[in-house]
């Protein structure tokens, strides 16, 4: 016979008199706790009933289908995934070739206007690509040091009432449409600067990357601040105890060993300024214009292909070629960042 014994919420055990060996946690079950437990019912051993067995041996089958079947289901999951991106990567090469053998690489890549859609037509990408790299810095300049700041006050400075309340509010600010944005940028930040800059045209990479950092402040505030209070307390308990205040505690040992996530944070930023699309749209120009300075109206690399895919221009054409050899360069860029990323995690990665 093997008796099993009954625990609080149905779970059986294996104790005196089983013929198997089982083995659990000492804090489920130990010697000393047998005897506060009744036994419920003796279940005859192995082999002795060929219908207990077969029902046993039914159920593992089941149970055995049902995780292949999650399996499989988890599988095709993130396979789908994988294929999505793998074709989009192919579309983007295999139009982008087509573009490439009517246009040479060394243009593209070093000529210095972009007219695609002028009679006198020029390829060169550095117009986007600048227009895209200021946009984006201004956009950093503000969403990198605000998000920081506001990932350190809400993981070591914040009283659990506030943090509960600000973190739906950051959420609600990340939620709002890019088209929102977007309109806030030309109708309101475009005016109040101009009070300021009065040469400010109604157009500007500055407006937009302002707004661009207001919006990506969620994002690396979020990130920043779960990898903040993932760093373990006893690291800053000792930090107290060698007399560190809260603030050094928080830069000289919680943003150390937060590094990882937080470069993280930083890229996610980086790859949302550089491919956003309706903010620049409305309030930076479509117009390509080779500059570094962010007081001027430019376009970016994602604006247009926003206006070159109304449809104006028939499919095939090499002006309407040009917006998947424009995306590869976008995704090329992003994928540049993103493995800085990656190394940066990998390099500084702290495992507790």
């Amino acid at each position: 016979m093997i008796f099993w014994l009954r625990r609080g919420r149905g779970d059986f055990f294996c104790v005196k008199g089983c013929h198997e060996t089982v083995t659990f946690p000492s804090y489920y079950l130990g010697p000393s706790q047998w005897s506060h437990f009744k036994v419920q019912f003796p279940v005859t051993a192995r082999h002795s009933n060929n219908t207990s067995d077969s029902s046993a041996l039914g159920y593992n089958y089941r149970r055995h289908l049902s995780e292949r079947f999650i399996e499989t289901l988890l599988f095709l999951t993130a396979f789908i995934s994988v294929a999505i991106t793998l074709a989009i990567v192919v579309m983007l090469v295999t139009e982008s070739l087509s573009f490439f053998e009517h246009v040479s690489l060394w243009e593209f890549l070093t000529d210095t206007q972009w007219t695609p859609l002028f009679d006198n037509a020029h390829y060169g990408i550095l117009p986007l690509v600048s227009g895209t790299v200021v946009s984006s810095a201004v956009a950093l300049l503000v969403a990198i040091p605000m998000g920081t700041i506001t990932a350190i006050y809400l993981s070591e400075f914040a009283p659990f009432t506030i943090r509960e309340m600000a973190k739906p509010f950051l959420e609600l600010l990340g939620g709002v449409p890019t088209v929102v944005y977007g309109y806030f940028a030309l109708l309101f930040v475009t005016p109040l600067l101009q009070k300021i800059f009065p040469q400010l045209p109604g157009f500007s990479l500055l407006s937009a990357g302002l707004v661009m950092g207001i919006m990506i402040i969620p994002y690396v505030s979020s990130m920043a601040e779960d990898a903040m209070r993932a760093v373990p307390m006893h690291l800053r308990e000792g930090s107290y105890a060698m007399g560190a205040t809260r603030f050094q505690t928080a830069v000289r040992v919680v943003m150390p060993g937060a590094f990882s996530g937080i470069a993280a944070a930083y890229i996610l930023g980086i790859s949302r300024a550089v491919g956003e699309t309706m903010v620049v749209a409305i309030a930076a120009g479509m117009q390509p214009n080779l500059t570094w300075n962010p007081m001027e109206p430019a376009a970016t690399i994602t604006a247009y292909i926003v206006q070159v895919s109304l449809g104006d221009l028939p499919h095939g054409s090499i002006g309407y070629q040009t917006i998947f050899a424009a995306g590869l360069t976008l995704l090329l860029i992003t994928l540049v960042f993103n493995i800085i990323g990656h190394l940066l995690r990998k390099r500084f990665r702290e495992v507790y």
